[in-house]
C-alpha cells in the first residue's frame, strides 16, 4: 500500500514537478483557505442581500402613496445581484477564468431563452407591468377581454376577480399586449340614461322632474353641469338624454336606483312613460 501511495506522489505532471510537490502543508493551507473564504463571501452575501432587499420593502411600507409590488420586485432583483456577484468572486478565489464562465452561461440562456420564449415573454411584460404600472391592485379593469378587479400582480400572470367572484388568471404577455381599460384611474365618471315620455307630456315639466329627481341624490356631481336634454323623436316616444358626474365607485348603483326613481317620479307627476305600441287594421272583404 505504501508502495503504491509514494508512487502516486512521485507521478510526473511534466517539467520534473510531481503531485507530491503540489500536496505540501502550503498548498493544503491555501486550499482551505480559499475554502474558508468563499464560505464566507456567500455567507456574508446572503445576509446583505437580505438586508438590502428588507429595506427597500420598508420604504414601500411606510409610505402608503409608493407601490408595495414594485419595490418587492426592485428588492428582488437586487438581492440576486448581489449573490451573482458574490458568485463570480468566489470562482476568482479558486482561479476559474470567469470570461469563459460568463460566456459559457450566456450561451446556454440563449439556448434556455429560445425554447422557453412564452414564459420569458411574460416575464419581461410583468416587468414592464411592475414598472410603469397600468394597472395596480384594487383597480377594476377590462383586459385581454375579461374583466375584474386586480388582485394580484405577478411576473409571470396577472389575477383578477370577476364581478360574480370569480379568479381569472391572465398571462402577463396579453395583458401587456392588449387594450387595458382601467375604470379606476379616475375619481369621477359620468352616469348616462335615456328617458322617454309620450308626445304629450310636457317637456319642460318632464325635464324638471327628472333633473330634479336625480340631482336630489348626493351622489349626483354638480361640477361638471349636468346635461339634461331632449336627444331624440322616438317613434312612440319623445327621449331625454341624461348626462351627470358622480364618483367612479358610485356609478353602477347610481344608474340602477335612478331608473327607478325618475320612473316613479314621472308617475307621480302624471307624465306618461309609452311603450311601443301596434295598431292592426283589418280590412273585410
Amino acid at each position: 500500500m505504501m508502495d503504491m501511495l509514494n508512487s502516486f506522489l512521485e507521478t510526473d505532471l511534466g517539467n520534473g514537478t510531481t503531485i507530491g510537490d503540489f500536496l505540501t502543508y502550503e498548498y493544503l493551507a491555501a486550499i482551505a483557505g480559499s475554502i474558508v473564504g468563499a464560505i464566507a463571501i456567500i455567507v456574508a452575501a446572503f445576509i446583505i442581500s437580505g438586508w438590502l432587499k428588507r429595506k427597500i420593502v420598508k420604504v414601500a411600507l411606510r409610505h402608503e402613496e409608493l407601490d408595495d409590488t414594485l419595490f418587492i420586485f426592485l428588492g428582488n432583483v437586487l438581492r440576486y445581484v448581489v449573490l451573482i456577484f458574490a458568485g463570480l468572486f468566489v470562482l476568482n478565489t479558486f482561479g476559474v477564468q470567469t470570461t469563459s464562465f460568463i460566456a459559457a452561461l450566456g450561451a446556454a440562456g440563449l439556448a434556455v431563452g429560445l425554447a422557453v420564449q412564452g414564459t420569458l415573454s411574460n416575464l419581461a411584460a410583468g416587468v414592464m407591468i411592475i414598472i410603469f404600472r397600468p394597472v395596480r391592485l384594487g383597480d377594476f379593469v377590462t383586459v385581454a377581454g375579461v374583466s375584474g378587479t386586480v388582485k394580484d400582480i405577478s411576473l409571470n400572470t396577472t389575477e383578477l376577480a370577476t364581478l360574480d367572484n370569480v379568479q381569472v388568471i391572465v398571462p402577463n404577455a396579453q395583458v401587456w399586449g392588449s387594450v387595458i381599460t382601467n375604470y379606476s384611474v379616475y375619481g369621477t365618471r359620468r352616469a348616462e340614461w335615456t328617458f322617454g315620455v309620450s308626445y304629450g307630456a310636457n317637456l319642460a315639466t318632464a325635464e324638471k322632474v327628472i333633473r330634479d329627481t336625480i340631482l336630489a341624490d348626493p351622489r349626483a356631481l354638480t361640477d361638471p353641469e349636468p346635461f339634461i336634454q331632449v336627444n331624440n323623436l322616438g317613434a312612440s316616444s319623445v327621449d331625454f338624454l341624461v348626462r351627470v358626474w358622480c364618483a367612479s365607485g358610485d356609478k353602477f348603483a347610481f344608474e340602477a336606483d335612478m331608473k327607478r326613481q325618475v320612473k316613479e317620479a314621472l308617475d307621480a307627476a302624471g307624465i306618461d312613460i309609452p311603450f311601443p305600441t301596434q295598431t292592426m287594421i283589418q280590412v273585410s272583404g
